[in-house]
């Protein structure tokens, strides 16, 4: 039941609509015409998403404004909207398909992964814009920062690609969803959640009052065990288990899959044949 005078929505009335329309939507299958190979038409991208809520005036929010975390450049929920009161998170897992593929070889990414990350997204994008309008023609305000001509990725006040300290940007979909209580991260910094670290992420701001989730962990790692999968995984030799994730070596080889893949790029293999790929591994609570 929605409210709209007094700004109020049921999480669940939200969760079944985002459920839906993975569920039924035809964007959530690949298109023949798209398809890098014929029996690839129809494959479906995404599973059941989870999602995650959290108040926009959470102090936690403020937290990744400090140096080491994000930074100044990170902007508050109501810095993107005038009034905001909820942070919306959305989790959607990879579908066995895609996961399946990834896991072959750790040489370069599947057809399947790559599919999933361009088309794949392609549905993302459509669905928030879909839901989004579904929040406005209820009574409700909703913003979308990575829609917004303000996002930005990198940091400002560093000019230089080669340093660690340079890939943030003023809206980091994964540091909002731990905030929103959906996981936790990894070595390999991708955030861990009951459905696990592969898929991708989505998130909504808006003036709609949710009831906010109660984060099921005190630490920005609890979910991850240390045991080096992914570590072993990289192609790129980007993580290890004293740094965690090096942002440069990672990024310098997504760009060599953008030459090899065009117009097509990804990786996904510190996601990929790793106790953490579908949930929480064993002892992830430590």
């Amino acid at each position: 039941m929605r409210e709209t005078r007094g700004k109020t929505m049921e999480n669940g009335d939200f969760i079944a609509l985002i459920r839906d329309q993975v569920k039924t939507s035809s964007g959530n299958r690949l298109k023949p015409e798209a398809a890098l190979r014929p029996e690839l038409a129809g494959m479906p991208f995404f599973e059941e998403p989870v999602l995650g809520f959290a108040a926009a005036d959470d102090p936690y929010f403020g937290e990744l404004k400090k140096p080491g975390v994000i930074g100044d450049h990170f902007l508050l929920p109501r810095e993107w909207l005038s009034g905001a009161r909820t942070v919306v998170s959305v989790f959607f897992p990879h579908s066995e398909a895609v996961k399946k593929a990834n896991r072959q070889t750790m040489e370069w990414p599947a057809d399947e992964w790559l599919q999933a990350r361009i088309e794949g997204q392609a549905f993302i994008e459509e669905l928030c814009r879909y839901t989004a309008a579904f929040l406005k023609d209820s009574g409700f305000s909703c913003a979308i920062p990575c829609f917004d001509p303000r996002f930005k990725t990198g940091n400002p006040a560093i000019r230089d690609n080669t340093r660690q300290d340079f890939y943030t940007s003023n809206w980091s979909e994964r540091h909002v969803a731990h905030v929103c209580g959906l996981g936790t991260f990894g070595l390999s910094r991708g955030l861990i959640t009951p459905k696990g670290i592969s898929g991708r992420l989505a998130s909504f701001i808006s003036d709609a009052q949710f009831a906010p989730t109660v984060r099921p962990y005190s630490g920005i790692s609890d979910y991850c065990t240390r045991c080096g999968a992914c570590v072993r995984n990289c192609p790129a030799g980007a993580i290890t288990l004293e740094e965690g994730k090096n942002h440069p070596l990672c990024s310098a080889f997504l760009d060599r899959t953008k030459e090899k893949h065009r117009p097509r790029y990804g990786c996904g293999k510190c996601q990929s044949a790793v106790p953490c790929e579908s949930g929480i591994p064993a002892m992830g609570h430590s």
